[in-house]
This record gives C-alpha cells, sequence and structure tokens, in this order.
C-alpha cells in the first residue's frame, strides 16, 4: 500500500479536486489505540483497488487537521476512519472494526 501523508490543510482543496476524476480515501489513525493499528494492519495486508489514492492522517499528530478533514466532509470525528470522498463530497465513511478494503473497493465502484 502506497500511503500519502495527509499532513496540511492545503490538502484537503486537492483531494477534493482529484476526487472529481477517481475516488480519494482518507484513513484517520490514532497511534495510540490498539483497534486503529488492528485497522491499519487489516487495511495493509488486503489487496488495494485500483483507481483510488489513498491518504494517511495521523491525527495524534495532526489533531486539529483530522478536526477540518471531518468540518470539511461533514461528518462525525471517530478513530480510527476511512472517508472515501467523490466529486468533492464523503459518499461513504466508517470506523473501527467496521473498516475493511472489500467494502471500500465496494463502495468505491458503487458511489
Amino acid at each position: 500500500m502506497n500511503w500519502i501523508p495527509l499532513i496540511s490543510e492545503d490538502q484537503l482543496p486537492l483531494i477534493i479536486a482529484q476526487s472529481q476524476n477517481r475516488p480519494q480515501l482518507i484513513f484517520k489513525h490514532s497511534t495510540r489505540c490498539s483497534i486503529s493499528s488492528m485497522s491499519l494492519t487489516r487495511l495493509e495486508r488486503a489487496d488495494a483497488p485500483e483507481g483510488i489514492d489513498f491518504y494517511f492522517l495521523d491525527l495524534i499528530k495532526y489533531r486539529s487537521l483530522s478536526a477540518q478533514v471531518a468540518e470539511t466532509f461533514k461528518v462525525y470525528h471517530e478513530s480510527p476512519q476511512v472517508l472515501l470522498i467523490r466529486n468533492g463530497q464523503c459518499v461513504y465513511d466508517e470506523s473501527h472494526s467496521g473498516i475493511s478494503m472489500d467494502e471500500i473497493s465496494e463502495q468505491a465502484l458503487t458511489a
């Protein structure tokens, strides 16, 4: 898996713009949470679908950015959490043990 580090609010307009052409996924990860680590491991062991950019946000290190992501995409903040962005909107979000690459793949195809 090739994660793109999400480290700046300046990246959010780029994610929105890129989502017009291909889905963008943001994984909000807490380095202090065992459930988050488990979700990360499950994602990294799975085959990532082609045609999606995967962003990784360390929400402990970038707490204010995590809050900005929630505000920008109008989702309730959770950790861990995935957000699938298409056409500038969050079309799917999931958290905790509900995070799976199979579901991400399905949502990316139908969103």
